[in-house]
């Protein structure tokens, strides 16, 4: 199992200890580092200047927002980063939620998401295979534009830069069963926002039929500390947030498979406390035990212990959210 920085988003602004954090974890043997982006800050900027400023760690985005880009703008990104470092890159995507797409991209939440997400990714493995103009007659993404509102002029394209790899990774953040299966069909890798290695159970028929080298890559938050439910306090307020104001209360994805995960009372309460703008009382309504169960936090003998039932899974890189340098130290040596 490999291990990856994963850094997030900014928050009112970029963290200035982060360059630090991936040169570290470059030191210590770390495969990746991955950052993300919401309404604010975006994806493929920061991992340029981390490519920039390291030589052998992966780069990858967990994950960039399709609604952002059109599919051929995300490839041009992709395979402009991939050049700049030398084949580094790793380009992972997700379609986030209604809320955001509507509200912050002001586009349409697709009502056939699945479909959606197939086009968006044979769009962008036609730009990097370049085996010839890029053409699709699909429903979401089609090329060339052929709408009522369009000249009727546009011409199918072959990128003009020849990508350093056609194989570069596409992997792709999905939540719901049968965006799983399909992810196992039609991308690289997974990219779960939850996983708890106690429930595998959850995610093993949508995961069936992968390859060897499909990658199953979730992110959790690591903390070496005494005290156990102090380090819970971060996972806790993340959950808080994804659950209770990362989606409508109708339809949030992160609600939905927290529920799907044995929790659906808590995760309903946590949304109406949050609707409520009780918001640290909806981060306290987060059960410790779900919490826990998809985090590393405690003494390393604890740490080290639940490592083991990580490893023992389907995950081959696990991403960690830690800001800090004696924890990913620990992750280290603790997986070597």
């Amino acid at each position: 199992m490999r291990l990856g920085l994963a850094l997030g988003y900014w928050g009112r602004g970029p963290d200035p200890g982060h360059l630090g954090l991936v040169r570290a974890a470059e030191a210590l043997g770390y495969d990746s580092v991955w950052t993300s982006e919401s309404w604010g800050s975006d994806a493929f900027t920061p991992l340029t200047w981390f490519a920039a400023h390291t030589s052998r760690i992966r780069l990858g985005t967990a994950i960039a927002q399709m609604a952002a880009r059109s599919p051929t703008t995300t490839a041009m990104h992709a395979l402009t980063l991939d050049h700049l470092s030398g084949g580094r890159m790793m380009l992972g995507l997700g379609l986030s939620g209604p809320q955001v797409v509507e509200g912050w991209y002001g586009r349409p939440f697709p009502r056939s998401p699945l479909t959606a997400t197939r086009e968006y990714v044979d769009v962008v493995r036609q730009v990097l295979r370049r085996e010839g103009p890029v053409e699709s007659a699909g429903r979401f993404h089609a090329l060339p534009y052929r709408g009522e509102d369009g000249t009727g002029l546009g011409k199918a394209l072959k990128p003009i830069t020849h990508p350093l790899r056609a194989d570069l990774p596409v992997l792709l953040g999905a939540e719901g069963p049968k965006n799983i299966a399909q992810t196992v069909r039609i991308a690289d890798g997974w990219l779960p926002l939850y996983w708890s290695p106690a429930r595998t159970d959850v995610y093993e028929a949508a995961l069936a039929g992968r390859g060897d080298g499909f990658m199953v890559a979730p992110m959790a938050r690591a903390q070496l500390c005494d005290d156990v439910a102090e380090g819970l306090l971060p996972v806790k307020a993340m959950l808080g947030f994804y659950i209770g104001g990362m989606g409508h209360r109708t339809r949030n994805f992160h609600a939905d498979l927290m529920a799907r995960m044995g929790y659906e009372d808590a995760a309903r309460r946590v949304q109406e406390l949050f609707a409520q703008g009780r918001r640290e009382e909806a981060v306290l309504a987060v059960p410790d035990a779900f919490a826990d169960e998809i985090s590393l936090v405690g003494p390393r003998g604890r740490i080290a212990e639940r490592l083991q039932e990580w490893r023992g899974g389907p995950v081959t890189d696990l991403l960690l959210l830690s800001p800090d340098p004696a924890t990913l130290r620990t992750l280290a040596e603790l997986n070597s």
